[in-house]
């Protein structure tokens, strides 16, 4: 397998509505599902990312009201990163800043600078800024959100997920992996962090190994409950699936997500990882301009769509679902 990088990642929030509130209305991302979590239909499952939900931009909750507040820590995936462009920093601190988000800038990692904070239920964020020439980002090259998302200029919107942290204690037997069945490359160290890369050409083909002997982290609100890693189709996700079996890794089967194809398992560290198929995607039960805005079930669901109904907590959308 070669993957082309990060398909997503999917986090555990608490209250809804806040969780919806932060990430379009601050960060500007569009709310493009709201579904249900599959194996839980009594909770939510929101997906925010760019215009369409393309692979790469993604992040995702499972919002659990009254949950436990979970702790970071080894066997996690520690911070979630997303890609700004550049020049955008003043921006982002300002619009932090203005909604009362305390942030700290980090300088120089691996040659980029950073803006590091946390969302209201404590996960762990940074905007990174990539390179580039902010043309591309003007004439969209990279799919935007919505326009009511966020009403700034596009060249200063996230455009997608970069590099995330995966705190482990033993760098070397999770970067084998990726290196040998997710067909990632070693591509840079600086201190006690390295850094691998997919085949893809965005930031969301990077991610970071973070080397560290703290103690194991609490999965539980706040904290990134799992990584998606991108396969091309459902033939190359099988091929992986015998080589990680191989491998005397226990994995699931192709498990059917709707909008992806699935497999989990948990690698040497403990980290839980998927492997997702880029399609069919999110268009396939709504149009471009509705994504988001109706709650969305599996067939499986849908005669029980009353009861379900029911049991959701209410939530208010804004203007933000809409294109």
């Amino acid at each position: 397998m070669r993957s082309a990088g990060i398909h997503h990642i999917t986090a555990i929030a608490g209250d809804p509505q806040l969780n919806l509130d932060f990430y379009t209305e601050t960060l500007g991302l569009r709310l493009v599902k709201r579904t249900v979590n599959f194996d839980d239909p009594g909770s939510y499952h929101f997906y925010f990312g760019d215009k369409i939900g393309s692979p790469g931009t993604i992040i995702t909750f499972f919002p659990w009201p009254g949950a436990r507040r979970g702790a970071r820590g080894s066997g996690q995936v520690t911070t979630v990163s997303f890609a700004v462009p550049p020049n955008s920093i003043a921006f982002w601190k300002e619009r932090l800043r203005a909604n009362h988000v305390i942030a700290e800038e980090i300088g120089g990692r691996f040659g980029n600078v950073a803006l590091r904070f946390l969302d209201p239920d404590g996960l762990q964020l940074e905007l990174v800024v990539i390179p580039g020439n902010v043309e591309e980002f003007r004439r969209g090259t990279f799919k935007a959100p919505s326009p009511g998302s966020l009403e700034v200029a596009r060249d200063v919107r996230i455009v997608g997920l970069a590099p995330p942290t995966l705190e482990v204690r033993k760098p070397e037997k999770t970067g084998q992996l990726l290196a040998e069945i997710l067909g990632f490359e070693f591509v840079a160290e600086e201190n006690n962090r390295r850094r691998f890369r997919g085949s893809g050409s965005s930031a969301s083909s990077e991610i970071d190994l973070l080397s560290s002997e703290a103690g194991f982290g609490q999965i539980a609100v706040g904290t990134v409950h799992h990584i998606a890693f991108r396969a091309a189709d459902d033939e190359e996700q099988l091929r992986v699936r015998k080589q990680l079996v191989a491998r005397g890794l226990d994995v699931t089967p192709v498990i059917d997500r709707q909008y992806f194809h699935s497999i989990y398992f948990r690698e040497p560290n403990g980290i839980l990882f998927e492997i997702a198929t880029d399609r069919p995607g999110f268009l396939i039960d709504e149009p471009v301009d509705a994504l988001g805005e109706t709650l969305k079930l599996p067939p499986v669901y849908e005669p029980k769509r009353n009861e379900i109904e029911r049991v959701l907590p209410t939530i208010h959308l804004h203007h933000s679902a809409a294109s």
